[in-house]
C-alpha cells in the first residue's frame, strides 16, 4: 500500500492567541520546531519528541501538530498497531491507530484537540484507512481535570468525534475490563468491504478464536 500524505494546516484563535494547527510533518520540519516542556503526559517531553520524530517517517506514520510561532503545544500521532498489540493481528494495511493526543494545559478547553483530529481528516487518503482509537480509563488525565470518569467520557466522546472516531463494540479484554473504556472507530469511504470484515473479525477475535476452536473439535 503506497501511503499518501496531504498536508494541510488552519490557524485559530484562542483566548491565549493563535494557533496554526498543521501536517503531517516530517522529522525534518519537526525539527525546526520547540517541542513544549509540559507535553509530558506518556514520557519525559525530550524522549517524547523523540519518539513522534520516529513516527513522523514511518510509511503510514502522520504527525498533525498545534504550535505557537515556534513552540509544539500539542499533537496527535497516527501509525499501525503496535506488533505486541491485539490490532495488528492480521497486519491489515488500511488499519492505523491514534496512538497519541496531547495539549499542554494552557490551551486546553480552548478545542485545539478538536481543531487537530478535525485536520487529520482533511487528507483525502484517510478515506483509505480504518481508524482506531483504544480509551482507557487510566489513561485519563481525571486529576488534572477534575472531571469523573463518566464525564471526561462524554468529552473524550466528542472530541474523537470531531474526527469522525464513534464508540464501538469488541471483546478486547483490555476494553471490556472497565465499562468507561471503549474502542473508537472511523471507517474511511474508500475501505474495502474485505477490509471491514477483517476488521469485525478483529474487533472480536476471542469469540472468533472460540468459534474455531469448536470447529477444530
Amino acid at each position: 500500500m503506497n501511503h499518501v500524505k496531504t498536508y494541510h494546516s488552519v490557524t485559530r484563535d484562542t483566548p491565549n492567541g493563535p494557533i496554526i494547527i498543521e501536517g503531517p510533518l516530517s522529522s525534518t520540519e519537526l525539527k525546526k520546531y520547540n517541542f513544549h516542556e509540559q507535553l509530558t503526559a506518556f514520557r519525559p517531553a525530550p524522549k517524547q519528541f523523540e519518539a513522534i520524530s520516529s513516527i513522523a517517517d514511518f510509511p503510514e506514520g502522520r504527525i498533525i501538530v498545534a504550535r505557537t510561532n515556534d513552540t509544539i503545544v500539542g499533537y496527535v500521532t497516527y501509525l499501525h498497531p503496535d506488533p505486541l498489540e491485539r490490532w495488528s493481528e492480521f497486519n491489515m494495511e488500511d488499519l492505523i491507530e491514534l496512538g497519541a493526543i496531547e495539549i499542554i494545559p494552557k490551551y486546553r478547553g480552548s478545542g485545539i484537540a478538536s481543531s487537530i483530529l478535525k485536520l487529520s481528516i482533511m487528507d483525502d487518503f484517510m478515506e483509505n484507512y480504518i481508524l482506531i482509537s483504544t480509551e482507557y480509563y487510566w489513561h485519563w488525565d481525571l486529576e488534572g481535570t477534575r472531571l469523573s470518569i463518566w464525564d471526561y467520557r462524554k468529552v473524550m466522546e466528542k472530541m474523537m468525534a470531531a474526527g469522525g472516531l464513534l464508540p464501538a463494540p469488541t471483546d478486547d479484554p483490555e476494553i471490556i475490563s472497565h465499562p468507561a473504556n471503549c474502542l473508537m472507530v472511523r471507517i474511511g469511504k474508500n475501505v474495502p468491504e474485505e477490509s471491514i470484515k477483517q476488521f469485525d473479525k478483529l474487533r472480536f477475535l476471542q469469540r472468533q478464536q472460540y468459534r474455531d476452536m469448536r470447529e477444530g473439535l
